[in-house]
């Protein structure tokens, strides 16, 4: 039976890194499962277990798929059966009859006594051999299923509870990177009116009690406001903040998404800098940069 999904873990954020382990006892028999994952852009199982369970492997890596979608996962499992019955020594009486014959055989062509035992006939190969009992598989998978289902579930309880986590900060630097983009929003025409104010201070000063060229002031601040503005990336800057939070409340696998996300948010950050003649706006967005990059850094711990 699949692992079905619970309603609350498509609304989770899971973090990449997680523990989980089951142990599971049945009579004579315990298997234990242990599962650890780091940050991985795509979904790497390593399974580590006897090579009795080798059989299993394709089944576990298909059980895991319903569990996790991204990480670096290394899977440990152990095997132990207590029970006696599990081996048992074969007697291969028509390969014991042909070492005899050709020993007897040997013995008349060299007029030697033949002085083979019982004790040194069992020694010889192949006559005496220790095999294991057929094992049920289809009763040895639900075993193991159920280790393997027991420390996926706690495997991604750890991931959902760190996931939280990076949620909150994630949510926490949003709320500052939009205080920045208002900021820049809101001094954006008082860097105009200032321009402008400078402008027309610095052509009295050179003309002095000539007559100041109004429109050819107003073409100069209005070259000026079009070479600075940077209203298309805080437009675009904006909406990538609030698609971010969006897709964070949501929940699910929005790792790559996101990912993405952030290196569209940096671009839009960096054209703003490189625009700006202004010291304020400029440290307002060294600043959103900084946050921008604190933000991808988390975002690459979710799956």
């Amino acid at each position: 039976m699949p692992y079905i999904q619970k309603k609350e873990d498509t609304t989770m954020i899971k973090s990449m890194t997680g523990f989980g382990r089951c142990e599971v006892a049945e009579g004579t028999r315990k298997i234990t499962v242990e599962m650890k994952s780091v940050n991985h852009r795509y979904l790497d199982v390593n399974i580590k277990m006897p090579k009795k369970l080798n059989f299993f492997e394709t089944a576990i890596r298909s059980e895991l798929k319903n569990y996790i979608q991204r990480g670096k996962v290394d899977v440990f499992i152990s095997y132990e059966d207590m029970a006696e019955a599990n081996v048992c020594v074969k007697y291969n009486k028509d390969l014991a009859a042909e070492y005899m014959k050709y020993l007897w055989k040997m013995a008349e062509d060299f007029s030697l006594d033949n002085d083979v035992r019982v004790s040194t006939l069992s020694r010889y190969p192949e006559v005496l051999t220790m095999e294991e009992q057929t094992v049920d598989e289809e009763e040895l998978w639900q075993f193991l299923e159920k280790a393997v289902r027991g420390a996926a579930e706690a495997f991604v309880e750890t991931r959902i509870r760190e996931g939280e986590n990076i949620r909150n900060d994630l949510l926490s630097k949003l709320d500052i990177m939009l205080e920045g983009v208002t900021f820049i929003e809101q001094r954006a025409p008082q860097i105009i009116a200032e321009y402008r104010q400078k402008l027309r201070d610095k052509v009295k000063e050179l003309l002095e009690d000539t007559q100041i060229d109004e429109g050819r002031l107003l073409t100069e601040v209005t070259i000026f406001a079009d070479k600075v503005c940077v209203d298309e990336e805080l437009v675009r800057l904006k909406s990538h903040i609030t698609t971010t939070r969006e897709s964070l409340l949501e929940g699910g696998g929005v790792g790559r998404k996101l990912d993405f996300i952030a290196q569209e948010m940096n671009r839009e950050a960096n054209t703003i800098l490189s625009k700006t003649t202004d010291l304020e706006t400029s440290n307002r967005a060294i600043e959103l940069k900084t946050e921008i990059e604190k933000v991808r850094e988390q975002i690459q711990n979710i799956e």
